[in-house]
């Protein structure tokens, strides 16, 4: 059974982890980080929550089974790569667009944060996968 102290700390250190994981993520094309730190992050916040809850309330915690989490990101990153030949360019080539945001000035979007958002998923999906399962295989 986990301790008191674990369990009344898990809620605000997840929220702290999952900041500082989205903070990795969006850093990440210029400074150090990115998807693949970033996945990593968020999911240590959710294998905090393991530690200090169980197994099913963590699943239903994340509403997303991991493999459709490495799903969805593996299918984000090809299609970020799509995305430079569709443009006339090779595969996985950066494309970039101008958005007009409001109070921000025009932001500058591109290929290369689809894919890093696509690492993210897929290294959280892993991550929470192994963790889960060899919770569910400890317990």
């Amino acid at each position: 059974m986990p301790s008191v102290i674990l369990r009344a700390a898990a809620p605000v250190l997840m929220v702290l982890l999952i900041i500082v994981s989205i903070y990795a993520l969006l850093r990440g094309h210029h400074e150090p980080g990115g998807g693949f730190v970033g996945g990593l992050i968020i999911a240590s916040a959710f294998s905090l929550h393991v530690l200090a809850y169980d197994v099913p309330s963590t699943r239903r915690l994340l509403r997303v089974a991991p493999q459709t989490l490495m799903g969805l990101g593996l299918s984000t990153i090809l299609l970020s790569g799509v995305i430079g030949l569709v443009a006339g360019g090779a595969f996985l080539q950066g494309v970039w667009a101008t958005v007009p945001v409001p109070g921000l000035g025009d932001v500058a979007v591109g290929t290369p944060v689809l894919f890093d958002v696509g690492v993210y998923a897929a290294v959280m999906g892993m991550v929470l996968m192994i963790v889960l399962m060899t919770a569910e295989m400890s317990s």
